[in-house]
């Protein structure tokens, strides 16, 4: 059986394709038995979160599994397959391990160092465990994922690369201000209460909000959120929880909100942002004109290159200018200035029906002023660059929403809103891609691959216990049996005789093992050591089913192993 993982991510897929993509936690559930149920796949784990869909297992067949996890995850996600495979990633073996030890360390993060992504592999792990997918394979790899994680931010200064997702989105918001100068003072409304709601809510109470308001469609858990907020040590923030039907009567009176639920539509509409902000300014809400304005240069002239005295190349390459207008020529004298209105005259006729097209009438009109300056003055002013557009100051924002949530909770139509700023899930990944690395990133990659490594050996290594397992056992039933034959020639041998023969017997056979046994456990730990153990089956003629069932017998091991440390957490 092989480790294979097939996802996508931020890094590999639009936020668009990511949002459509997002799985409930019903269909992450069916997803995981029906990967089980699937022919290639032994185990199976799926790694989900607001930026990343990844599916791992243990298959025995590698083109097969990339085509049945493939296909499984857009019958889960809703998405066909064939839009969503452009998208997705593929990791085997080493690769995958490597994969899966780089998000625990968060290099794969959008904001590069942050911790939380470990407890959503921790998550990961105990849903896994919990509906029996995870075998031995799956829960080794996670929990040295997780060791390669804390070792990860224990060792090295990886958390002064990046911060949560959170912290990242209010520094977006604040625009270049100090997060706590910005946040001082404000009233914070929190639309969820789950793990992220709950690191918002904390970071604003943290950075000297004034008030901090829980929304929630379950109120226990917004008005816990509030609890444990209000008698925190350190802060003194004003906490309280609302339902989510005062969401707008909230968001009125709210300076920045922060919206991460697992809604499958909006939270916040366009329409109720702006009623929000109108209720709170008195005046209705402006919607900011995104349409781009036309280049100076649009307008290319019917006419060929024969006869026209610019150089088209460079004029027309050049943003703000036309080759009919007035920055065009200028510096012209009259017999240039004569030959390019000729110019121009023959390319403002349509040739299909020999009419003037209106917007060329009007540049035609603009030569024929200019030959009157030229007539006057002999020359036209140099005027070689359009006048800088002066753009009108945007009211700074009222209102400061942070989304996310993935799918996302607030509509993107929220962005053409004058008066409110609104950071989401896309926004953050545009901004992410020009973040800092910090150094402590090569001592990370170091660790990764030193883990990645040792990952490898132990799996080779305990690869071939079983059949180094199989070998003794076949050598004590060797001397059972060679005992038992003895007993029955030699009747007349009392208890003490007959122990010291049997003890020397053992001792000759184990020595003779101890160092092939020994060795073989090497060898097999190495890169390429996987066909010592069938080797080791075929120079003693062990039977497959005595190996393959001490396999099972420590895959069983290993379940209990995994329920009687969950039932200890519990407790």
């Amino acid at each position: 059986m092989s480790l294979l993982v097939v996802g996508l991510s931020h890094r590999s897929a639009p936020v668009s394709v990511l949002e459509r993509a997002t799985l409930n936690a019903d269909a992450q559930i069916k997803l995981l038995q029906d990967t089980v149920a699937a022919e290639p796949a032994a185990e199976a784990a799926l790694l989900a979160t607001c930026n990343r869909i990844e599916l791992y297992a243990d298959v025995d067949k590698f083109h097969a599994g990339v085509a049945e996890l493939s296909t499984l995850l857009a019958q889960h996600s809703g998405v066909g397959l064939e839009e969503l495979t452009p998208y997705l990633y593929v990791h085997y073996e080493d690769r995958a391990v490597h994969h899966l030890f780089s998000v625990a360390c968060g290099l794969d993060s959008m904001v590069v160092g942050e911790g939380q992504v470990l407890g959503q592999i921790k998550d990961a792990l105990a849903t896994a465990q919990e509906l029996h997918t995870a075998g031995r394979l799956l829960n080794d790899l996670f929990q040295q994922a997780l060791r390669t994680g804390k070792r990860a931010h224990s060792e090295t200064g990886i958390d002064r690369a990046g911060q949560s997702l959170v912290t990242f989105g209010l520094e977006q918001l604040s625009a270049g201000t100090a997060v706590e100068a910005w946040a001082k003072s404000k009233r914070a409304l929190v639309i969820g209460a789950g793990s992220m709601s709950s690191l918002a809510a904390a970071t604003l109470a943290r950075a000297g909000v004034a008030e901090v308001v829980i929304a929630n469609r379950t109120p226990d858990r917004a008005e816990r959120l509030a609890q444990i907020l209000t008698e925190g040590d350190d802060t003194d923030v004003l906490a309280r929880a609302v339902s989510m039907d005062a969401v707008p009567a909230e968001l009125t009176r709210a300076d920045v909100a922060v919206s991460c639920t697992g809604a499958t539509g909006l939270v916040l509409t366009a329409e109720a942002v702006a009623a929000a902000v109108e209720g709170r300014t008195g005046t209705p809400v402006a919607v900011r004109d995104e349409t781009p304005a036309p280049a100076a240069g649009s307008l290319a002239p019917a006419g060929t290159d024969e006869g026209c005295p610019l150089d088209l190349s460079a004029v027309q390459g050049a943003t703000g200018f036309s080759v009919m207008g007035e920055a065009a020529v200028a510096g012209m004298d009259a017999a240039t200035l004569e030959q390019h209105a000729a110019w121009v005259d023959r390319g403002t006729v349509d040739r299909r029906d020999g009419r003037r097209t209106p917007e060329v009438e009007v540049e035609a009109e603009l030569i024929t002023a200019l030959a009157a300056t030229v007539a006057a003055g002999g020359r036209l002013p140099e005027r070689r660059r359009p006048e800088p557009v002066v753009e009108a100051p945007r009211p700074a924002p009222v209102l400061a929403l942070l989304d996310l949530a993935m799918p996302r909770d607030i509509d993107a139509a929220v962005h053409r809103l004058l008066g409110v700023r609104l950071v989401d899930i896309e926004s953050l990944a545009e901004a992410s891609a020009d973040a800092p690395m910090a150094a402590d990133v090569d001592l990370v990659r170091r660790i990764v691959a030193d883990e990645v490594t040792a990952f490898g050996a132990a799996q080779r290594a305990a690869h071939i216990t079983p059949t180094v397992v199989a070998l003794r056992t076949m050598a004590a039933d060797v001397v059972a049996n060679e005992i038992a034959r003895l007993d029955g020639r030699l009747p007349g041998l009392d208890e003490k005789q007959r122990g010291e023969i049997t003890q020397t017997v053992r001792r000759v056979v184990d020595k003779l093992l101890h160092a092939p046994t020994v060795r073989v456990k090497q060898l097999a730990a190495e890169p390429g050591g996987a066909g010592y153990a069938d080797a080791l089956r075929t120079l003693f003629d062990l039977d497959p089913e005595t190996v393959a069932a001490v396999s099972r017998a420590d895959d069983r091991d290993t379940s209990d192993s995994t329920e009687n440390a969950k039932n200890r957490g519990r407790e």
